[in-house]
């Protein structure tokens, strides 16, 4: 199988879940790394449940990186709500 050269997909484990770096979470997100760093940051993204790649990089779920982003934009339309108000 060649190599995956686009930088938006993850990798697959055994049972078929994707795991993005966070470089790829930014361009799955078509987002900055600095925003999924200010998901880690605010807790959205949990540190604590990550894993590691073989380069000792942090690896995030789909379905975390996905939650994260939901919470994210939540929080953003509640704040503009509440400074609206």
């Amino acid at each position: 199988m060649p190599p995956n050269d686009n930088p938006a997909h993850g990798r697959a484990d055994a049972v078929g879940e994707l795991w993005f770096t966070i470089a790829q979470a930014a361009a799955f997100t078509r987002r900055d790394r600095q925003t999924i760093y200010s998901w880690e940051r605010r807790g959205h993204l949990d540190r604590d449940t990550a894993r590691t790649d073989e380069r000792g990089r942090r690896i995030y779920t789909q379905a975390q990186i996905a939650a994260a982003e939901r919470t994210a934009r939540h929080n953003g339309i509640a704040s503009r709500r509440a400074a609206a108000a």
